[in-house]
Order: C-alpha cells, then structure tokens, then sequence
C-alpha cells in the first residue's frame, strides 16, 4: 500500500486553470468523496461539482481518473481541472488533506514512475530537461530522451556485453585445457573491441549534449577598452554591461543568455587583460583567464587603431577561435594577419557596423557543433562518468582476456553494473535521491 499524494501540476500563481494530481492506493475513494458518484470513465473528463466535507461547493470543474496501472505512476491517478484561484487550490488542497493524502515531495510523482517500471531513469531525466527547456534544440534532445533514445543504446550495449561474458564464463568453467586464452581471444576479444570503441566515440563528442542542457559557452576577451562590453551589449541587444571610456571597468565576468539557432549560448564579458592596478583588478584578470579557459568559444577584442596584437591576447586565444578587429570608425592601424590561423572580422561594435556577419558566424558555428547526430548525445555529468567507468573496465578486460580469464569476466561484469546505472537497473539510493531532487513539485 502506498501513501496517497497531491501536488499543484500547473504552474503556480493566479491562472485561468489549475491542475491538482492525485497518485496512491487511496486515489479512487478521495475521488468519490470530493466529486461524488459515479466514478469518471477511466481517461474521459466529467465536469463535476467539487465538495469540502459539508457539501458546500469548493468549485466546479473536470475529473479525470486514471485506474492503475494505466497511468502515468503505474498507480491509480486522478486530476482536478479547476479555476486557478489562489483560494479554490487552497480549499482542494486542505479537502484532499483531511481525507488522507499529503502533498507530493519534489519528483515523487516521476520516482514512482520509475519504481513501478513506466519508465528508466534516463527516461525520467529527459523529461525533466523537457520541462525546463526554453529552446527548440533542448526540446528536441530532451524529447528524444524522453521517448528512449539513450535507454535503446545503452540497452543495446548491455546485451551485448551480456553476450560477451557468457563466452568468456563458459570458456572458463568449461576449458580444452590449453587452448583457453587462444580460443577466448577469438569469441570474445573481436566484439570486446568493438564495444569499446563504440563507448570512446560516444564520449568524444565535444561534450555536446551537455552544451544543448546547458549553453554553449563564448567569452570574449581582450585589453581594457577593447570594446568588449560594448560588443557584448550589442550581441545582447540591451545595456547589460557598464561601458565607460575608464580603463578596468569590469573587474568581473558579466553574462548574458541568448539563443542561437535554436540552442541556449552564455555570453561572457571579463575584465581587461593587463597588469593589474589593484587587487580588485589582479581578482578579475584570473577569472578572466579561467572563463577563457573553460570556454567552448573564445573571442578575442582588439582595438585596431594600436600598432601590435596584445601578446597577453594571442598567448590565450586559439587557433579555433575568432579576432575581433574593432572600432574600425577609428582608424585602422592594426591589419589582420592569415599567420594567425583565427577568423577574423572587421567591425565596429559601437554603431553596428560589422556585426550581422559575426552574428551569422556565430550563429553557423554553433549549429554546426551542437545540432542532432545519429546517436543520442550524453546530457548530464552521470551519463559521462558511467560511460567512462564502463570504458576503463572494458579496456582493462581486454588486457586481462589473454591471461587471466576470471579477472576479465570481472571487468566485463563491472562494465556491465556500470552501464546499469545509467537506466536504474541498480537501486543506488543517493543516485536516485539527486536525480528526482531536480523535478519540480506536481511532476
């Protein structure tokens, strides 16, 4: 017997409509006793009077009933479709209360889902990710993982596995004496191989999957009075950053979202590369250099009416990246140089000029990087590092498989747990407690 919860499903504050859900053994008699008899058809909505416990009408609205395990938890389920009042939600939700269901934690709805086999957890995650997506290419990602995509692989990669071990445990309970090494290096060694390259392609994806979760990376970088705050406030389209003609006026990193053919990209303006005056100013040139550092993209300012590149500039910059040649309404002193190996673009940031044709580079280069492959793409630190994990047991496997059999059973064992966890085969408790944490209360 579970407990019986409730939880706002729509979004809160003053709506038109609000949703109240209902999951557990109690569902179908806290149903009868607010919207009386009979008993919605299962999946058919039933405009119904809503009661508290004296028969006064709470308000009136649709119910739905979801009988187990035909639901959404594997449960029995129920909705109420009600005005979305900040008074009537409290009224249901006390009604729903005194007759013994309690408000749901934040993912218990999807945790139950999970445990009653509706769905995996990279299932689950994906739906998450759906439910915070704000652009079309996380929409996209999440939906394919919400549908299986990453479940149909990693599956696929367990039954093979699976295959593998049984030839490498039947070998060694059931040996031709000598040749056991020999015969194993035939059965098992070709398809171990196979599998770990399949694992290494998967991991080396420029960590694309989690770019489309969560944003592209782009710092720009450059001396003091470059133009990088004026750039970034012209990428913004809005004053995001302070502009001044005062050298070191961002002593910070300053960022700002935006959306690139259809994929979420964070913007970073950092402080001026030069040697600094204060510790104030010593603090911002790091973080400078640290964002650098961990950016997808950097994008390196100069102002074209010096004589030389800034050699602090180019010693951070790469050959990937992109110069930007600025305030050409100055007059040009500084010429662009093939010798670089960057892309560079003329512009002045300040009226405009220029700009489109970066934006549009941007644009192309951030599509190109993070659009849909053939494979489904790794979204979340946990996917990587169980991947990863099952690729050091695979390839310690195959070291293994030539001269200690048992322990390459082992391995190829490990790999397999390892892969497991990734779906929620295995019940790791702190795993699943950080997984659904992350919901929003109702889901």
């Amino acid at each position: 017997m579970t407990e019986t919860i409730f939880a706002l499903a729509s979004g809160p504050g003053r709506a038109g409509v609000a949703v109240i859900r209902l999951s557990g053994t109690r569902t179908g008699e806290i149903l009868d006793a607010v919207a009386g008899m009979p008993r919605p058809k299962p999946r058919l909505a039933a405009l119904r009077a809503f009661k508290n416990d004296r028969g006064d009408v709470i308000d009136q609205g649709l119910a739905l009933w979801f009988e187990g395990p035909a639901s959404f938890t594997g449960e029995d389920c129920a909705e109420f479709h009600v005005h979305g009042g900040a008074a009537v939600i409290e009224a249901l939700a006390g009604r729903l209360t005194a007759l013994g269901a309690r408000p749901a934690e934040a993912g218990e709805f999807t945790r139950r889902a999970f445990q009653n086999g509706k769905m995996d957890l990279t299932e689950a995650e994906g739906l998450a990710d759906l439910i915070d997506a704000e652009t079309e290419g996380q929409r996209e990602q999440a939906l394919s993982q919400m549908t299986g995509a990453l479940r149909s692989l990693y599956e696929d990669w367990r039954e093979q596995l699976i295959s593998v071990l049984a030839a490498i445990e039947g070998e060694v309970d059931f040996p031709d004496e000598e040749d056991v090494p020999d015969t194993l290096s035939d059965t098992a060694g070709p398809p171990l191989a196979a599998l770990s390259q399949a694992l290494a392609q998967h991991l080396d994806d420029g960590r694309r999957g989690e770019r489309v979760r969560d944003g592209f990376s782009i710092a720009l970088i450059g001396e003091p009075n470059a133009g990088k705050s004026t750039l970034l406030n012209a990428l913004a389209r809005r004053d995001a950053a302070i502009v001044t003609d005062i050298p070191g006026t961002t002593r910070d990193v300053v960022e700002v979202r935006l959306v690139l053919g259809g994929f979420p990209v964070i913007i970073a303006d950092t402080a001026g590369l030069r040697e600094a005056a204060d510790q104030v100013e010593v603090e911002g040139v790091k973080r400078a250099l640290a964002r650098a550092e961990s950016a997808d993209l950097r994008l390196g300012v100069v102002d074209v009416s010096r004589e030389t590149f800034p050699d602090k500039l180019l010693e951070t910059l790469r050959s990937n990246d992109a110069l930007i040649l600025n305030k050409m309404d100055q007059g040009q002193t500084l010429h662009p140089s093939d010798e670089l190996g960057m892309t560079q673009f003329k512009l002045c940031a300040k009226s405009g000029e220029g700009l489109p044709a970066l934006e549009g580079w941007l644009e192309r280069l951030v599509v190109e990087r993070l659009s849909r492959r053939e494979a489904p793409a790794l979204s979340r630190a946990r996917h990587r590092q169980a991947v990863e994990r099952a690729l050091e047991h695979l390839n310690a496997a195959q070291r293994q498989l030539s001269r200690a059999p048992e322990l390459a059973a082992s391995d190829v064992h490990l790999a397999i747990r390892a892969l497991e966890s990734l779906t929620g085969r295995i019940d790791v408790e702190d795993v699943l407690d950080r997984v659904f944490s992350q919901f929003c209360i109702g889901k």
